[in-house]
């Protein structure tokens, strides 16, 4: 059987507008404040087109610092099935002095999802707003993506394999990536 490909979506950046402190990204802590950006839906609907598997692949610290409770987390998530369609949503509530390989820049969430649905992780891509997604998406083999949304983040990503500004344009760029290669 063939592995399939996956394309692994960051959530706060990339499918969801994060919130901002101090010129930094932030994930919302209220359901009320998670805005799905207007492309998200048309965007993830021409990769499964193409015959994309699309997991998001989320660090959620807030959960494991008890800023966040985990139920609104996953309303959260309940509302990005139901408006979006993607396949699976891979989930970190671990925070920064917790992490295991599961939390990004770490590549346990992209392995499970890879077990799980039969994926081929060289064939795949990530695309994130971070350093760490970038990084996840690079130990995991997948051409990386990166959404360029002008954070004033001190450190940003320069692995990635392409950079865009929206995830519009990140599904073109991989659309028009999957031609050629098929040309070829």
């Amino acid at each position: 059987m063939n592995s399939a490909k996956a394309v692994f979506l960051d959530r706060d950046g990339v499918l969801t507008v994060p919130e901002f402190r101090d010129g930094r990204s932030f994930a919302p802590r209220r359901l009320e404040n998670f805005v799905i950006y207007t492309d998200a839906a048309d965007a993830v609907l021409a990769l499964k087109n193409a015959g994309f598997i699309v997991v998001v692949v989320t660090n959620q610290p807030d959960v494991g610092a008890g800023l966040v409770a985990q139920s609104v987390v996953e309303a959260m998530h309940d509302r990005l099935r139901r408006e979006i369609a993607i396949d699976d949503i891979e989930v970190c509530f671990e925070t920064h002095n917790q992490a295991t390989e599961r939390r990004k820049p770490g590549t346990g969430m992209m392995k499970d999802s890879a077990r799980k649905w039969n994926l081929d992780l060289v064939k795949s891509y990530l695309v994130g707003d971070r350093r760490s997604d970038v990084q996840a998406g690079v130990s995991a083999g997948c051409t990386t993506i990166f959404i360029d949304r002008g954070y004033m983040e001190e450190n940003r990503p320069t692995a990635q394999t392409a950079t865009v500004q929206s995830l519009g344009e990140a599904v073109r760029w991989i659309l028009q990536r999957e031609r050629l290669m098929v040309a070829i």
